[in-house]
């Protein structure tokens, strides 16, 4: 089983970026963390973030060409607006859980809105690190 963990525009600012909110561990330790997550559960991932949301979309669309099983994302600030993601997700037909570090309904009110959850099966909000590790477990027990 192989599971694409895809992360969007401002991740990479993890230890950096508003510490308070998202905590002081960087990006790498995230991709240390669901590494050793994916190990325990006997599954393989792959992992991109980018600013980028054309290639964002790109690397949706090309998940769903039999390469991976899932997909476990944060898409960052687009997941409040872009339908275009929203889209791409639902053209693959793939497990999709969305998951976020910081409780988004606790936040400022644009951000409790996600157009892109109701692409997939669930969405996991306010956990830290351990929501990409929950939603990683929820779409191996889906698949």
């Amino acid at each position: 089983m192989k599971i694409l963990i895809l992360n969007g525009p401002n991740l990479n600012m993890l230890g950096k970026r508003e510490p308070e909110i998202y905590g002081t561990k960087t990006y790498y330790d995230l991709v240390e963390y669901i590494k050793k997550c994916a190990e325990e559960l006997g599954v393989e991932v792959d992992f991109c973030q980018s600013n980028s949301e054309s290639k964002l979309i790109d690397l949706i669309q090309d998940a769903g060409d039999d390469s991976y099983d899932g997909i476990v994302a944060n898409l960052g600030a687009y997941t409040h607006y872009s339908y275009a993601l929203h889209d791409a997700i639902k053209s693959q037909r793939l497990p999709y859980v969305e998951v976020h570090i910081s409780n988004i309904h606790a936040r400022e009110e644009f951000r409790a809105v996600s157009v892109t959850a109701g692409a997939g099966i669930g969405i996991i909000s306010g956990f830290g690190f351990l929501s990409y590790e929950l939603g990683l477990r929820a779409i191996v027990d889906k698949i």
